[in-house]
């Protein structure tokens, strides 16, 4: 019950947390709360759940930071600029920010669902109700980052010196290799539920 109760008040802090924050690492501090929240509510019931939530938020989370750090983005009103820097890189982290939030057709809807399948079969459906409506807050937040990175325009863009192309010494490999491992899990769900 103890566990339980943690985990619920970790989604759902989570999630009501990340809401009004302007700043992304706190935006990403908040996701964590709310994950280890569903890390710990199964924890009890199938640890290997747990682990596997684990792992594929890791590679979802390592993805989304070093995007972060490639465009030199430290709050949201500067992912404005995102687009013109660098189009594919943006729609790609579209998609990992969309999966961090649990959007069904992306790998991090992998985990919730089985977590809640876990849920519903031990008998809890109304706290896998509270969950999922706990996951649905936290991608809110996670719909924000998308719009502002994809559909909005800096307001105080200058013709003179235009962001094109930044200057980085960060190596793209791990970047590339966490962007395809985030997107593309989801597919071996049936070899991983065997």
């Amino acid at each position: 019950l103890l566990l339980t109760a943690l985990g619920l008040m970790s989604a759902l802090v989570g999630g009501w947390g990340g809401l009004n924050q302007t700043q992304l690492r706190k935006v990403l501090a908040y996701s964590s709360i709310a994950h280890m929240g569903w890390m710990i509510i199964v924890l009890q019931y199938a640890p290997q759940l747990t682990l596997l939530t684990l792992l594929t938020y890791i590679l979802m989370t390592s993805a989304a930071f070093l995007t972060l750090k490639l465009l030199y983005a430290t709050k949201i009103s500067t992912l404005a600029t995102a687009w013109s820097k660098s189009p594919l890189l943006t729609t790609t982290t579209t998609l990992v920010l969309l999966s961090l939030g649990g959007l069904p057709p992306l790998t991090g809807f992998m985990p919730k669902w089985l977590i809640l399948q876990e849920m519903a079969k031990q008998g809890l459906p109304l706290t896998a109700t509270v969950m999922a409506l706990a996951a649905l807050i936290s991608l809110y937040f996670y719909l924000r980052l998308c719009y502002t990175m994809t559909l909005t325009i800096s307001p105080d863009t200058v013709t003179s010196i235009t962001p094109w192309r930044t200057q980085t010494n960060q190596a793209s490999t791990p970047l590339a290799l966490s962007t395809v491992l985030a997107l593309g899990l989801l597919p071996l769900t049936p070899a991983i539920m065997m």
